[in-house]
């Protein structure tokens, strides 16, 4: 539990930890107001039975004469109005707790996924390719859901330790005897259901984790593939296994919704029990009725009706934080990634591209990069080949600044490629990759993709890449492509990718083999327009076929993790 603090503490900010201390502050004059409506039942009872005692006892008396009651019935029911007001307050102020105790926790529910998907984009892209997509959807989704309903329960553990303590007291005020036996009982029963019970949430919470992590694979690899899962004729086969997934999902959630009511359920029975075996009692050890100690074991019984929802509420919460306690595990262990700090320095292309001693490795000494010593002239046209695996696409990575060399140097016109002015450097390259992405969504959006939209652009983009009058004899800048771009033919794909790629004007265009799943004939076209649109652009292509580089000035091999002219 003090690691779960910790940690929780780690993650809230400043301002969250100020409406916390407000929180308590309120839950603890929320608690003076229940301790007041429980024991303020005692004295009314007590008037009620016995009107003599408004003039016997010292308190009522000052009250009846302050007021100038005329007889015993005005004061008893001008306190009985007065108790029914009062308890109509305390419903408004137990309310106001409630809703601020929502606008806390379903506010941070908020700012806990803007958190996650802020730190997932900052993360370096070295990081960002060793973790899989569905873990991180299932982070925003799911374990920021599960971590509110921590945050949430150990809101209401604090709000009704206090309201059991300021009660407990006034009961051992009244009578200590019968106070140590309920205290003993309802310990030991406590004690048991956190051995038992709780023991067996927290283990069905830690499965909920692993199976959720597997269930979200299942549905991104399988939509991912469905085109090649039909061609397989497997379907059946992966609907088992999802089938297997969802049903020990469901059977996690029914296990720990089944336990859930438990504490309930068995702390009435306890605290039911103990009410009428001490009317029993005292009736046994008087051997009369119990109308002299009426009004105390009014008190007592309207202590326990409210004490008993107390400890139940305090279970529930104690076994959600065990059930959710790996929500917190995830995101606190996906909050303390280091984002990229990147600068807005400016950076200009006038002359060259120069790397120097360039080494880079993804695992300590297995280099995959090593001496790489190459001159690239603003404006060249130069081409990577090498098998598959040999470095590549990690140097052209390394050059778009996507990648940091832990040797060597980037200079663009004598200037180092730094945190300063990477992000300015990123903004003046053009990537069109082998695997296009486009979503569910227009040509125009797809093209945009998140930047300011500018019509006339997205026009003269789209006939740069030769696909404006396809587009204009459908649906124009409206046309539905369709997700993953599926109402497209691969040669269209790659042209809205041109498009995309083309939009900011960049100088420099990168093609990692961005046209190896064409055919020959589409190839070449597609080639001869990005030869024609890079006229004034520096060109790097990444390609397996040496008849999309044959138009290029220089051809770099990488073998072995190093490089030499072809």
């Amino acid at each position: 539990m003090i690691d779960i603090l910790k940690k929780l503490n780690n993650i809230l900010t400043k301002q969250d930890k100020k409406f916390i201390k407000l929180l308590i502050a309120l839950s603890i004059f929320v608690s003076i107001i229940e301790m007041i409506g429980i024991s303020a039942i005692m004295p009314f009872i007590a008037v009620s039975s016995d009107f003599s005692l408004i003039t016997s006892n010292i308190y009522y008396k000052v009250v009846y004469d302050f007021f100038q009651f005329n007889n015993e019935i005005n004061f008893v029911v001008s306190f009985g109005v007065a108790l029914v007001f009062f308890y109509f307050l305390r419903s408004a102020i137990n309310l106001f707790y409630g809703y601020m105790q929502a606008r806390f926790t379903h506010g941070r529910y908020y700012l806990i996924v803007y958190r996650l998907f802020e730190n997932y984009m900052g993360m370096s892209y070295k990081n960002f390719v060793t973790k899989n997509s569905s873990t991180l959807t299932k982070s925003i989704v799911n374990e920021a859901s599960g971590l509110t309903a921590l945050i949430n329960a150990f809101l209401i553990i604090f709000g009704e330790i206090f309201v059991m303590l300021l009660i407990y007291s006034m009961m051992l005020y009244v009578s200590y005897k019968i106070t140590l036996v309920l205290t003993i009982l309802l310990l030991l029963n406590a004690i048991l259901l956190i051995k038992t019970i709780s023991k067996k949430i927290k283990q069905t919470g830690k499965l909920r984790a692993s199976i959720q992590k597997k269930f979200y694979e299942i549905i991104n690899k399988t939509f991912g593939n469905f085109k090649l899962i039909k061609l397989q004729n497997n379907d059946e086969k992966i609907i088992n296994e999802f089938s297997s997934a969802s049903s020990e999902f469901a059977n996690a959630n029914i296990i720990y919704a089944t336990l859930g009511h438990f504490p309930r359920l068995f702390l009435e029975a306890i605290g039911f029990g103990i009410i009428v075996s001490i009317i029993t009692f005292f009736i046994w050890e008087n051997q009369t009725d119990i109308k002299s100690i009426l009004p105390v074991i009014s008190m007592f019984v309207l202590a326990l009706y409210r004490l008993m929802p107390s400890v139940n509420r305090i279970m529930t919460s104690y076994n959600q934080i065990l059930f959710h306690h790996k929500s917190l595990d995830i995101i606190h262990n996906d909050l303390v990634y280091d984002s990229e700090l990147l600068g807005n320095k400016k950076i200009d292309l006038n002359y060259n591209i120069k790397l120097e001693n360039i080494k880079f490795e993804y695992n300590i000494k297995k280099p995959i990069l090593k001496n790489i010593n190459i001159n690239i002239i603003k404006n060249d046209k130069i081409a990577f080949i090498g098998e598959s695996g040999s470095g590549k696409s990690t140097l052209v990575d390394i050059i778009m600044g996507l990648h940091k060399p832990v040797q060597g140097n980037i200079l663009i016109d004598d200037v180092v490629l730094s945190d300063d002015n990477i992000k300015d450097w990123r903004s003046k390259i053009g990537y069109i990759p082998q695997n296009v992405y486009l979503f569910d969504g227009t040509v125009a959006e797809n093209i945009v993709f998140g930047r300011e939209y500018k019509e006339k652009r997205i026009l003269e983009v789209l006939k740069q890449a030769n696909i404006y009058e396809y587009i204009l004899s459908y649906d124009g800048l409206d046309t539905l492509v369709g997700e993953g771009g599926v109402m497209l033919s691969g040669g269209q794909k790659q042209r809205i990718a041109i498009a995309r790629a083309l939009y900011d004007n960049p100088e420099i265009l990168v093609l990692d083999e961005a046209t190896s799943a064409l055919d020959s004939e589409t190839e070449s076209k597609i080639m001869d327009e990005i030869y024609n649109i890079s006229e004034d652009k520096t060109l790097i292509i990444i390609a397996h076929r040496l008849s999309t580089i044959e138009r290029c000035e220089k051809i770099y091999k990488i073998r072995d993790g190093e490089i030499e002219n072809v």
